[in-house]
C-alpha cells in the first residue's frame, strides 16, 4: 500500500488558526530551579518558547503527510505552575490546509525542551495532556455534502447527442455528485447545442430538482450557447461561483479562462451550474462549488443556517 498526502490543490485559501496545549509534570525541586533561574542551561521558559516556534517551522520535516506551508503568526506561551510547566501554542496562516499539526508540534517541542534542560536533575518527568483546543478555517467551517438533494445532469454536445462520441463529462459529473458528495442524480440527458432545446429543458426542470449541472457548450464557437440559454432562464446570477471556477481553474490549466460558464437560480430555488465539457474541468469545478451549494439553496429560499 502506497502513502501520499492529501491533495489540497483545489481548496480555497482561507485564514487557518489552531490552538493546542500540553504540560510537563516536574518535581518540586525542578519547579524551584526554574523559578530561581538555577538551571545551568539557562532560562527554561524562554528557551522552550523558542523551541516551540522552531517546532512549528519544522513540522513538515518531521511528519511525512504535513504540507509545507507559510506560517503567518505563531505565539507560544510557557507558564510555570506548582507541579510543572504548562504550554499553549496558537498558529495562524492563510492557506489551503489547516495548522493543527503545527500547533501540536509547537507544544510538543516546547515540552521536550523543558525535559532536555532538566533531564540531569529530574528522572521522573512526565509529558502529557497534549491536545488540540480549537481550529478554525477551511472546509470544516463551511463545507456540506449534497445528501438529500435531487440533481440533474445535462450534457450539451452535438456529437454526443448524435451518438458519434461518448459522453464522458456527464458520466464523470454523475459519479462525483453521487459517490463523493452523496447527491442523488434523478435526471440525465444529452442534448445538442441548440439554445431553444436547452432553454426548454432548463425550464422543465425548474423546481423539480435542486441543482442542474450542465456540461459543455461554454466555449467560443457559434454552437456554444449554454451560457446564453442559462442567462435567459435564471432570475439571479451567482457570479461568485463562476468567477471562482475560472480563477481557481487556472491553477490546473490556463484554458479555464476560456470557459464562459454561468451559474444562477431558476424558479424558486433551483441552482444551475454550467461546467466545461472536459472531464478534468468537471472534476475540479464540482469539487470546488459543491460544498457551498446547500447554503446557496437556503439563501435562495430566504432561509438562514443556525
Amino acid at each position: 500500500m502506497g502513502f501520499r498526502p492529501v491533495d489540497v490543490s483545489n481548496k480555497f485559501e482561507t485564514i487557518r488558526t489552531a490552538k493546542a496545549e500540553g504540560k510537563i509534570y516536574l518535581s518540586p525541586e525542578s519547579v524551584e530551579m526554574i523559578k530561581n533561574n538555577q538551571v545551568p542551561k539557562g532560562d527554561v521558559l524562554s528557551a522552550s518558547q523558542m523551541a516551540g516556534m522552531l517546532g512549528v517551522k519544522r513540522t513538515a520535516d518531521i511528519l511525512p503527510f504535513c504540507h509545507n506551508i507559510m506560517i503567518d503568526h505563531v505565539v507560544v506561551n510557557t507558564q510555570l505552575q506548582e507541579d510543572g510547566v504548562y504550554v499553549t501554542a496558537e498558529v495562524k496562516c492563510i492557506g489551503r490546509t489547516g495548522v493543527e499539526m503545527e500547533a501540536l508540534t509547537a507544544v510538543s517541542a516546547a515540552l521536550l525542551n523543558v525535559y532536555d534542560m532538566l533531564k540531569a536533575f529530574d528522572k521522573n518527568m512526565v509529558i502529557g495532556d497534549i491536545k488540540l483546543l480549537e481550529k478554525r478555517g477551511g472546509k470544516s467551517d463551511y463545507e456540506e455534502d449534497l445528501s438529500g438533494l435531487r440533481c440533474a445532469v445535462i450534457t450539451l454536445s452535438d456529437t454526443c447527442s448524435k451518438g458519434e462520441a461518448e459522453d464522458r463529462s456527464g458520466k464523470t459529473a454523475i459519479d462525483i455528485i453521487q459517490n463523493e458528495f452523496g447527491g442523488e442524480v434523478v435526471h440525465y440527458k444529452i442534448l445538442p447545442d441548440d439554445k431553444d432545446l436547452i432553454v426548454k429543458e432548463l425550464k422543465d426542470l425548474s423546481d423539480r430538482v435542486d441543482i442542474i449541472f450542465t456540461t459543455g457548450g461554454t466555449g467560443f464557437s457559434k454552437r456554444d450557447v449554454t451560457p446564453e440559454a442559462t442567462k435567459e432562464v435564471i432570475r439571479k446570477e451567482m457570479i461568485g461561483f463562476s468567477e471562482a471556477m475560472r480563477i481557481v481553474g487556472i491553477r490546473f490549466t490556463p484554458k479555464s479562462l476560456l470557459s464562459r460558464g454561468v451559474c444562477g437560480i431558476i424558479g424558486d430555488a433551483t441552482l444551475i451550474v454550467n461546467l466545461p465539457g472536459s472531464t478534468g474541468g468537471v472534476k475540479d469545478n464540482i469539487r470546488l462549488v459543491a460544498p457551498l451549494l446547500k447554503h446557496a439553496i437556503r439563501m435562495a429560499k430566504g432561509e438562514k443556517k443556525h
